[in-house]
């Protein structure tokens, strides 16, 4: 091997050492960023835990199969487990047609999920559409949960426990979702909501 040879050698194995510390860097970035341990990481891409520990300390350099693996798991792309910057922007648009809708017994109430699917453990986010008439009514989530309910369109009425309370355009109304609670649409025009609900919220005494 020439001169020019052993240079372009060197030149390779510093980029990869390059790439490899800065993989390192990201996955465990995002990894912490998810609230993934080790063990929950190595569970979900089917990576060894100790191989992911050696990646995030720049020990080995993985496979492109391990990296997509990761990057699955992640639910990034590859170029993202790639980049060389930490401050890159996340985008990510969903389209209407992919957006899951679940309705109501009744058929009058639709629930469009905006929230992450990464976060549907402890935080879930809805669009909320109610025909006059409708009632969505939910059973008790785990103890300490919350709902956040704003009206952007009508009124709705939210029973907790047998307690109700009218909410109105531009109001927000929290109550505890470790109740069996009921929304209900009891005027005569359409009403919207965005609802926030938070399963891992502090227990309330």
């Amino acid at each position: 091997m020439g001169v020019e040879g052993r240079d372009k050698q060197k030149a390779l194995e510093a980029g990869a050492v390059a790439l490899s510390g800065q993989l390192g860097k990201t996955v465990q970035r995002l990894r912490k960023a998810y609230s993934l341990s080790l063990s929950e990481l190595s569970e979900q891409s089917g990576v060894a835990k100790s191989i992911i520990s050696q990646i995030e300390r720049n020990e080995t350099n993985p496979t492109l199969a391990t990296i997509w693996r990761l990057a699955q798991a992640l639910d990034v792309s590859i170029e993202r487990v790639l980049q060389d910057r930490d401050d890159s922007a996340f985008i990510e648009k969903v389209s209407k047609g992919d957006t899951p809708i679940l309705v109501s017994d009744d058929g009058k109430c639709r629930l469009a999920i905006t929230g992450w699917i990464k976060t549907v453990e402890w935080l879930q986010c809805y669009d909320f559409f109610a025909e006059p008439g409708g009632t969505l009514e939910s059973e008790a989530h785990q103890r300490g949960a919350v709902e956040c309910l704003t009206v952007i369109q009508g009124e709705l009425q939210v029973e907790v426990a047998g307690e109700a309370e009218i909410v109105r355009m531009d109001e927000t109304l929290r109550y505890r979702a470790d109740r069996r609670h009921v929304i209900r649409n009891a005027g005569a025009a359409p009403a919207r909501a965005e609802m926030i609900c938070i399963l891992k919220a502090a227990v309330m005494e």
